[in-house]
C-alpha cells in the first residue's frame, strides 16, 4: 500500500456495529464484562480504548513499524522512552534540539543519575568518542530545531547497534510523508502528534512506533502505568487530520520551497537554515534520506540584532506569532524567547543558536500572500 492511500485506510476499518466509515469517538471509560477477567479486550480506557488503538496501527503503518503507541503529548512520550533507562545509563543526544527535550533530559531525569552528553551529531567521530559501556540511548533529532541540522540516522543507527544501545529519533519536523526513520536502522520513531501529523493545531499529543515486541511490551507497561494517554475525542481528530496529510505536507513542501528561495535572495537576510539548499552543510545526506525538505525553516538578519528581529516577527500578518509548529496556518517564532528558552543561553549560542534567529513554519495558504507578508514585514 502507497503512503498517500495509508493515510486513509491503514490500520483503520469501518465500524463493526454500524458500518460507519469513521472510527467512532468510543467515549467511555470503562467496558462491560461477561465474567471477571472475560471481556472483548477493552477493560479500561487508560490501558485500551478502540478509537486510539486504531489511530496506533495508522500511524504504525505510516512509519512502516508494526506497533504504535499514543501519549497526552509528545513529551509524555519522551518521558516514556527515557524512563527504559536506569540510573547509570548515559544518553548520546544532539546539541540541537527542542527545548523542551533539553529541559526534561537535564532537569529532570539527570536527578535521577542519567547521563546526558549533547554533541554535534553531524561529526560521527564525536558521537563515536562519547560512546561507552554506560551508553543505552541514541537521541537523534532530524531535521533539528531550530537550525535544521541534518543527521546521518543510518550512520547513527550503526553506531548505536556496535554499542548495543537503542537509536531513537525525533521525526516531529518531517513526519512519515518526508522520512522513515525505521527504514534505516531506528529502534524507536518519536514523534509530537501536535504538530504535521495533525496539521490543525487542535490537539496536542504524542507518539512512538516500533517493531520490537519488546521494546512494546515495555513501553505499553510504562503508557499504561504512568497514565499519560490521549483521549478519544482527540484520536478521532487526530485521525481525521492524517488524512489529508499527504495533501498538506506536499504544499508544506512547495511552499517552503518558496519562501526559502525568497529570504535567501533578500538583501536585509545574512542567512537561511533550510535543508533543500545545495550549500546546506548535509544537504546530500537529506536528499538521501528524506523525500523532499519540509516547510520549516530559520533565518537570521543582516544586522543580526534581538530588536531587529522581534521588529520583523512583530509585524507580520499571516505568520502569526506563536509556539508550536506544523498546521496549516504559518507561524512564526522566536526560539531563544519562546521554544528554547529553557536551554541556558551558553548552551544555545555553543550550538549555534542565536538570540536574532526567527524561525518559520510555513503553512498551506497561498505562497504569494505568505511572500508579500514577509516582504513587507522584512521592509
Amino acid at each position: 500500500m502507497k503512503f498517500n492511500t495509508k493515510t486513509i485506510h491503514a490500520g483503520v476499518f469501518p465500524d463493526p456495529t454500524t458500518g460507519a466509515i469513521m472510527t467512532p469517538i468510543y467515549q467511555t471509560s470503562t467496558y462491560a464484562q461477561s465474567s471477571p477477567g472475560e471481556h472483548k479486550g477493552f477493560e479500561y480506557s487508560r490501558t485500551h480504548n478502540p478509537t486510539r488503538s486504531q489511530l496506533q496501527d495508522n500511524l504504525a503503518a505510516l512509519e512502516n513499524a508494526k506497533h504504535g503507541l499514543c501519549f497526552a503529548s509528545g513529551m509524555a512520550a519522551i518521558d516514556a522512552v527515557v524512563k527504559l533507562l536506569s540510573p547509570g545509563d548515559e544518553v548520546i543526544s544532539t546539541n540541537d534540539l527542542y527545548g523542551g527535550s533539553y529541559r526534561i533530559f537535564t532537569q529532570i531525569f539527570a536527578s535521577y543519575g542519567i547521563k546526558f552528553h549533547f554533541v554535534d551529531m553531524g561529526d560521527l567521530d564525536a558521537i563515536s568518542a562519547l560512546v561507552n559501556d554506560n551508553t543505552k540511548l541514541f537521541w537523534v533529532e532530524t531535521p533539528t530545531n531550530p537550525l535544521l541540522k541534518i543527521i546521518d540516522i543510518k550512520a547513527v543507527s550503526i553506531i548505536a547497534k556496535q554499542a548495543n544501545a537503542l537509536l531513537c529519533v525525533d521525526n516531529t519536523f518531517a513526519s512519515p510523508y518526508l522520512q522513515t526513520p525505521m527504514d534505516l536502522g531506528a529502534d524507536i520513531v518519536m514523534h509530537s502528534v501536535t504538530k504535521f501529523i495533525n496539521g490543525h493545531s487542535d490537539v496536542v499529543m504524542g507518539a512512538l512506533v516500533c517493531n520490537s515486541d519488546d521494546l512494546l511490551d515495555r513501553l505499553s507497561f510504562i503508557q499504561n502505568s504512568c497514565g499519560g494517554t490521549p483521549g478519544p475525542q482527540d484520536s478521532f481528530l487526530v485521525l481525521r487530520g492524517i488524512k489529508t496529510l499527504h495533501l498538506r505536507m506536499q504544499r508544506h513542501c512547495d511552499n517552503g520551497r518558496e519562501v526559502a528561495q525568497f529570504l535567501a535572495d533578500h538583501p536585509k537576510v545574512s542567512k537561511v537554515y533550510w535543508p533543500g539548499f545545495t550549500s546546506h552543510p548535509n544537504h546530500d545526506v537529506a536528499k538521501a534520506q528524506m523525500n523532499d525538505f519540509g516547510g520549516m525553516m530559520s533565518f537570521t538578519l543582516s544586522g543580526d540584532s534581538i530588536e531587529e528581529a522581534q521588529a520583523v516577527i512583530s509585524k507580520t500578518k499571516l505568520f502569526t506569532l506563536a509556539e508550536s509548529l506544523g498546521g496549516v496556518e504559518s507561524l512564526c517564532g522566536h526560539p531563544a524567547s519562546m521554544t528554547h528558552a529553557s536551554i541556558p543561553k551558553e548552551e544555545r549560542e555553543k550550538a549555534g543558536l542565536k538570540d536574532s534567529l526567527i524561525r518559520l513554519s510555513v503553512g498551506i495558504e497561498d505562497i504569494e500572500d505568505l511572500i508579500e507578508d514577509l516582504r513587507q514585514a522584512i521592509g
